[in-house]
């Protein structure tokens, strides 16, 4: 809103480059974006991950070149396991519960080994998971439905599947796989190559790699400009931890000034 603010004109070009985040984070971000302006333009130079598909779906086009990527839009879960916090798919959270009544149902005895596993999910997760891959795919199935794909007869069953392809974990396996533009276009999605316009590529790619050299030279981790200079910049938090300092060599026994006699 900071960067937004101010600016004129009803359409929008949105160069980003991001490995996701949340969900919640994103639909604050389309809505404040779509009440300002009438015609986005979602730009990747790069790739635009998870919440950043989701974000990009948001879009009346997107634009990206040849080597550019979404990805899927499967939720993931911060947990806390005994090899410590691991980002897990909630549609391997849901498979992996499954799995284990299922083990169960055929011999009792397999109970044992899956308390460890069970023993990590806490009261309510699979309600989560369940409800946070919904509301991943509810997000793109009305976004692709309300703009990009608004001029379609079958918007609505398009966008479905569209979504529901995006989410599918059980098909990518990873979440970082990389979707490119001749897939997206043959699941019905508006995407244009940058490639095809040479001038737009330039200054395109020319804010991306002033972007990166700014991220590898300063302690910048998130940056939102505008084209008039307006910026909001996250830092990093630089914490300076000093261990424990060898100790010191020996000091050579001084010899104390005599006094001189007269």
């Amino acid at each position: 809103m900071e960067v937004i603010h101010g600016l004129q004109g009803t359409d929008l070009d949105l160069i980003m480059h991001s490995p996701g985040g949340r969900a919640e984070a994103t639909e604050a971000i389309v809505k404040y974006l779509r009440d300002k302006f009438k015609h986005i333009r979602v730009i990747i130079p790069h790739e635009a991950m998870s919440a950043a598909t989701i974000l990009a779906c948001a879009a009346d086009k997107i634009i990206m070149g040849r080597q550019s990527y979404l990805g899927p839009i499967d939720p993931q879960f911060q947990l806390q396991t005994s090899l410590g916090v691991q980002s897990v798919p909630a549609q391997a959270i849901l498979d992996q519960f499954a799995r284990a009544k299922r083990e169960y149902a055929e011999n009792r005895t397999n109970l044992a080994v899956w308390i460890p596993s069970l023993q990590q999910y806490g009261p309510a997760l699979l309600e989560q998971c369940e409800h946070a891959l919904a509301l991943s795919k509810e997000l793109v199935s009305d976004w692709l439905a309300r703009w990009m794909l608004r001029r379609s007869r079958r918007r609505r069953e398009l966008s479905k599947l569209i979504a529901t392809e995006l989410a599918k974990h059980e098909h990518w396996r990873t979440h970082g796989r990389p979707l490119d533009a001749r897939f997206l276009k043959s699941k019905g999605m508006r995407v244009v190559l940058l490639e095809k316009d040479q001038q737009l590529q330039d200054k395109v790619l020319t804010v991306y790699h002033a972007a990166m050299h700014t991220f590898s030279a300063t302690a910048a981790t998130k940056i939102i400009e505008n084209h008039l200079g307006r910026a909001f910049i996250k830092l990093a938090q630089v914490q300076i931890v000093q261990g424990p300092q060898p100790p010191r060599p020996p000091r050579a026994p001084q010899q104390l000034p005599q006094e001189s006699s007269s």
